[in-house]
Parts: C-alpha cells; structure tokens; sequence
C-alpha cells in the first residue's frame, strides 16, 4: 500500500510539473482523505492548494490554504508556489498572456522587463541611453565596469556581495577592489546635463545627511532636487525613505506613488510604497505592491521575505473575520489595469520633451520654499506648469497637422503614429540641443590626442583608445595620467571596450567617427602590406618550415607582435644584425602560430618559418625595423638535370641521416624537443619553392654560425644548396674522425 500511495504522489508531482494542475489536484485531495499525521496532512494541503491556483481556482486554494494554516502556521517554502503564481499572473496580466497558467520562466520575466522599459523610457527624458540599467535613473558618477559597461558609482556600491558585482547588462561577474568614476564620461554628462547632474550631487548630500540621522537636512536636499528634476523616480523614491524614518507616512506613500507613476517597471519603487503601505496599515494593498515588485525582479530578496510574512499573516486563523479579510484577494491580481492606468495617465500628463528641465527653455523651475507646508502645493503647482505647456505644444503641433492637410498632406489620426511622432520629436529635440554643446575636443583621446578609436576604460577611470592604451603598457604598467599600477589589468588583458563611449560619438560625431575610422583602415592596410615596410625582428636566423619560439620583452617588439596579430597577417620577418646596415639582407618570414603573455607584459611566441625573403630596402617603423622584401623561390630544373638533382638529394639525405644517428642521446631529445624530428623525404623533390624541409632543419641544427647559415638562405638553386650541406657534413664526419 505505501509503494502504491508513493507511485501516485510521483505521479502528482509530475502530473503539477506538466501543467495538468487538475489531476495533481485530484491526486491530493485523495491522499487527505486517508491521511491523520498533521505534518503530513498539511504538506500535502499546501501542494493541493499549489495545484489549485496555478489551476485558476483561487477560491478553493486559499481556502485549502487557510485550512492548513489552522494545522500550523505556514513557512516561507509552503508559499513559495503560491508566490510564484501570484507574481507570475501579473506579469502574465501585464504581457496579455493571461490565458497562459503555468509559471513564467525567469529568462521570459527579464526579457519582458527589458522590452517595457525601452517602451517606457529609462529616464523619461529622452535620454535612454545615458541611463543606469540598475536604477533606471540618470547616469551620476559613472563607473566603468571591466566588460565596459556603465553604472552609477553608488548602486554598484549598493549591489556589490563579497567584492563581486554582477553587470545587469551582460551578466558576467566580476571581483572589483574599488569603483572608480569614469572621468571622461562624468565629466561630459556633468557639461551635457548641468541640471540632472545638479539633481544627482543634492540626492548624494542629502543620502549623507541621511546616513549621519539628520533627517531634516536630509529631505530639505532632496526638495531642492525635486525642484530641479521634478522627473527623477529615484528622487521620489528615497524621500519616501526620508518621509517614513520621520513618520510621514501619507507623505512616504505619496512620494513612492509618485515615483511608480514615473517608472512603473522599476522595483524598488513598488518596494517603497509597499512599505508605506505597511505602516498605514493597509496590508493587502502592499502585498500587492510587493508581488508586482517580484513580478518585476524575481531576485529581490526584500519583497520575497516581506511577501511571505505578509500572505502568513493574511491565512493564519487569528480571528474569526481573516476569511473575509482575504475574500477580495483576486484585487492582487489587478496589476494590469493598474500598471496600464499609470503608463498611460502619466505619459500623458508628463510629456518627456516637456519636463526636462535642460531642454525645455520655455519654463523655468519656481525657487525652493523654505517652509516644508508648501512642498505639496510647489509639486502640485509644478506639475500643472507642465500640464499648461503640454497642452499648449499639443495645440501647436495639431495646428501644424491641420496646414498639413489644408496644403493637401495627410494628416495622421492613429494614436499610435501620433505617439511615435512624438517620441521622434523628443529624440530629435534631445540630438539637436546635446550636438549644440557638442565639443569633438571633449571626446579625444590624450594620448594621441584624436577621436577615441575603440575607447577603454582603466580600473582607475581613465579612459584611452584601446592601441594608445596597450602601447603606454609596453613600457610602463601604469597607468599614463593618474600613474596608478595596473599590473593586474595588464595580466587580466580584457580591454573591453567602453560601450557607452561608443555609441555617443557613434550618434552625435558621425562624420568625425568615419574620419577616424578611414584613418585607421588606412593604417591597417599600410600594415597588412607584406611587400612594403614589412616588420622585421633582428635577432637569430630563421628557416622555412622550422619552429622559431621567441621570448618577447622590449617595448617596440611587443607592439609589432600586437600588430601583426590585429592585422591579421600574424607575419614578420627575421633577420640576423648588421653592423653596417642594421640587419642583413637576406631572412625568412615568420607565421605566428601562438602568443603566450606574462604578469609584467613579457611574452613568449610561437612561431615557425614559411617563405625566404631579399631586403630591397632597410627602414623603421616606431621603434622597430621594417624593409621593402621581394620573395625567393628555388629555380626548378628538368630533363637529366633532375635526375642528376635526385640523386644528389638522395646521396646527402643518407649522409644527414647519418650524422643524426651518431649524435648522443641527451643531443637527439634536447633538439627534438626544440625544433621536433628529422622530416622525411618529399614525394616530389621540386614541389616546394623553398626545397626539401629536411634540409632547413638540417642547417637549423648544425653547429654553425649564424654568418655561415646566411648564404644558405640565399641560395635559389637545390643543387648548390645540397652541395654546400654535403661539404659541411663531410667536414663534420673529418673533424669527428680526428
């Protein structure tokens, strides 16, 4: 009998996990029947009510809820479901997918979220993009992330667990010793946004005041704030904080009200009026708030807890008047009308274009009162300022509409065009006043003091075109304005670059980017070019085909490695020094086949010889040498001069073959393990324009100098080459012999 009833609560459990919430249901209620343990009667009440909500019988589950309340008072785990459906439902509501019952993904939430908010306006400003993902607010003290994307100073600050932060953008974490503020940004959204930027130093004053329990001077900054940027969400938000630590909480419930009307996808904000809702004493109102801030962020740890202290509350059986407490439980669900009411109500109300103080020249904001009696009365009077603005633009553009059609246009009816007609005209409003104090200047780079190309941001906030940045590495790990070491940036080597940099000259400095970037084009064809001012290392001889590993250490060799690794050619050519011409006249070009680096910039590289090569011109190029080369091939030869050429092949590989196999053992591994074994025999003698490669790693390997190794490379006949071998490995057996 137990196998049998543990078969069917498998079978229920599967049954909840395939959405057939009827039969686990079923399953459940079955089990109850027969069962008298109190703990395992009100477990299995929980999962039966479980399956009833997300079956849509709301009526019957928190009844079955209210039931096993009485047997003892519910935990978090036992409303965990419970939770995730009601937060689901709203988001489902909110998305028109309410016919969807099942559980909505985690992956489908954020989406969604993302989606709404680029609909909504991330600031309300017209300024999406110099928004922070993480507070929806504008950008005040930006810092820089190692992925390159951007944050306020203070809510990384505010999010970081353990030295580690995730990026809201990305999702990749990262451990960060210190938040430093990104100079050039700040700077440039503190000359673009005076007033934003303003808003953004009261709210951080008084955030101090706050944390010293002043209070007063606290919401006396932040009244000031709201004077000057009557749209910031946050602003209203943390004086609802303010309003509550003294006790104001019909004014704490305003201030959240207000900011939910603003950004209505931005959860803390739901969080603060849930809170004030709370110390009402309106609990039903603010478990409402709490779940659409869960149906917002399902991580938000605050509104899980208080939600599940909230609903044990609602079901625990404390007086005979909790069932009809709870009766009007489905106005939880009314998220969607409400969420509705407030986009739609508010964007009217609060036209973007109308209510940035920074771009709206028509209205001015009226001067702060001293008395706290006229806060209201300056919001209010504030607002209705703005709503006599809109309505007058409104007018304007209406009458602009109608000598549109007079003239034979056609005048757009639809709401929806006219609603993307007005959102252009916001965008066109904010790019034509920001491009009107736009500086090219504020956007160079003060190294190369050029438009930033593929700008970084270092640990330290400073920010440099990406190749300006590596080329200060090479010969010093600091950092070349403030001098902070960044040895650990240099081993970490993510230069990512900074996105929002990015996308502000891509917008506003169009023409200047293209300039810039056919510079660089330029640069890098003059580069890729492996005929004219081809990078040359002079150092030890190379041959085809053989392995050439290379320590790399001084700084305009670690460039030209850098280089002909963003070039794509991953070639360069070696050379052996010349006293006279600076290196010989005669090399082999080397392919990079892989870069290893090192903590202090140091790297090893390895490489392996492909084509031979005659310096036609000697030159250098930022510190390295560089020359104009032509290319060598052997001369093919046929008829009986091939054969003749066979033989002689054959003859000098036995000899080779010989000379290798008298070395000792220690010898044979120690050059095996730096150049690998002896190849073997080509199939076809001429089939390669540099000859056999056993003869290059023959040379490789001889006990010669590196002057007598030269001619060798030279030489553009198999014949003399194999000779030449031949006279060395003869001399060689000569010398042994003695």
């Amino acid at each position: 009998m137990g196998t049998e009833s543990e078969s069917m609560l498998l079978l229920a459990a599967k049954a909840f996990q395939c959405k057939n919430f009827e039969l686990a249901a079923d399953i459940y209620e079955c089990h109850l029947a027969g069962l008298g343990d109190p703990g395992s009667r009100q477990e299995l009440m929980v999962k039966r009510a479980d399956a009833l909500a997300f079956g849509g019988k709301l009526t019957e589950a928190f009844d079955m809820y209210r039931q096993a309340s009485e047997i003892e008072r519910l935990k978090p785990a036992h409303l965990d479901n419970l939770v995730e459906y009601l937060s689901g439902s709203i988001r489902r509501q909110h998305r028109g997918h309410s016919q969807n019952r099942g559980p909505v993904r985690r992956e489908e939430a954020e989406a969604a979220l993302a989606t709404e908010c680029q609909a909504v306006g991330a600031t309300g400003c017209g300024y999406e993009d110099l928004s922070c993902r993480i507070c929806l607010s504008f950008l005040f003290e930006p810092v820089t992330l190692p992925c390159g994307h951007c944050f306020c100073k203070a809510c990384l600050e505010r999010e970081r667990k353990e030295r580690s932060v995730m990026c809201k953008e990305c999702k990749d974490s990262f451990r960060v010793q210190s938040y430093r503020v990104n100079v050039v940004l700040s700077n440039l959204l503190a000359k673009w946004f005076p007033t934003s930027h303003q808003a953004g130093q009261l709210r951080r004053e008084g955030n101090g005041l706050y944390a010293e329990k002043k209070m007063e001077a606290a919401l006396e900054k932040y009244n000031q704030a709201i004077l000057i940027a009557p749209m910031d969400h946050k602003l209203f938000s943390n004086r609802s904080q303010i309003h509550s630590s003294l006790r104001h909480f019909e004014k704490a419930l305003r201030d959240a009200e207000m900011a939910c009307r603003l950004m209505p996808h931005w959860s803390k904000g739901h969080v603060r009026k849930a809170q004030a809702l709370v110390l009402l004493g309106r609990t039903e109102e603010a478990l409402r708030e709490y779940l659409v801030c869960l149906s917002i962020d399902p991580d938000c740890r605050l509104a899980k807890t208080e939600v599940h202290k909230l609903l044990s509350d609602l079901l625990a059986p404390v007086t005979d008047q909790v069932p009809e407490h709870i009766s009007d439980y489905t106005n939880i669900l009314s998220f969607r009308a409400h969420i509705k009411n407030n986009i739609n109500t508010w964007s009217q109300t609060f036209t973007p274009s109308l209510l940035s103080s920074e771009f709206s020249l028509t209205f001015t904001p009226p001067a702060p009162e001293k008395s706290e009696r006229c806060e209201v009365k300056d919001q209010q009077e504030l607002v209705d300022r703005r709503q006599d603005y809109s309505f007058a633009l409104k007018r304007k553009r209406r009458s602009r509409e109608e000598e549109k059609v007079e003239k034979g246009g056609q005048g757009k009816s639809d709401d929806s065009k006219k609603s993307k007609c007005d959102s252009a005209e916001v965008t066109d409003s904010f790019t034509s006043g920001v491009n009107e104090i736009m500086d090219p200047t504020d956007l160079e780079c003060s190294l190369c003091m050029r438009l930033f190309y593929e700008p970084v941001t270092t640990p330290c906030g400073h920010t440099f075109c990406l190749q300006c940045l590596e080329r200060c590495l090479d010969h010093n790990p600091k950092c070349p304005l403030c001098k902070e070491e960044l040895s650990e940036y240099l081993v970490q080597r993510q230069y990512c670059k900074t996105v929002l940099m990015e996308k502000l000259i891509s917008k506003y400095l169009p023409s200047e980017l293209i300039e810039r970037q056919i510079i660089h084009q330029e640069e890098i064809a003059e580069l890729s070019n492996l005929n004219k001012n081809v990078p040359i290392f002079v150092c030890t001889m190379a041959f085809p085909t053989v392995p050439c590993p290379l320590h790399i250490f001084e700084p305009c060799y670690r460039l030209m490695i850098r280089r002909c690794m963003e070039t794509g050619t991953k070639c360069f050519g070696m050379c052996l020094g010349d006293n006279l011409k600076g290196f010989a006249s005669y090399g082999c070009l080397l392919e990079i086949r892989d870069v290893k680096f090192f903590s202090d910039g140091r790297s090893v590289v390895d490489t392996i010889g492909r084509r031979r090569f005659k310096v036609i011109q000697h030159s250098e190029r930022d510190g390295y040498n560089t020359a104009d080369i032509e290319y060598l091939e052997d001369v093919t030869v046929e008829g009986v001069t091939e054969q003749e050429l066979q033989s002689l092949h054959d003859t000098v590989y036995d000899q080779a073959l010989v000379w290798v196999n008298s070395l000792k053992a220690e010898q044979r591994e120690r050059i095996e393990g730096h150049f690998g074994p002896m190849p073997g025999k080509d199939s076809v003698l001429q089939c390669s324009p540099n000859g056999p490669s056993w003869c290059w790693w023959l040379l490789a390997v001889l006990p010669l100098e590196g002057r007598a190794q030269l001619p060798f490379l030279a030489l553009t006949s198999l014949k003399d080459r194999l000779s030449g071998i031949r006279k060395v490995l003869r001399y060689m057996a000569h010398s042994r012999q003695r």
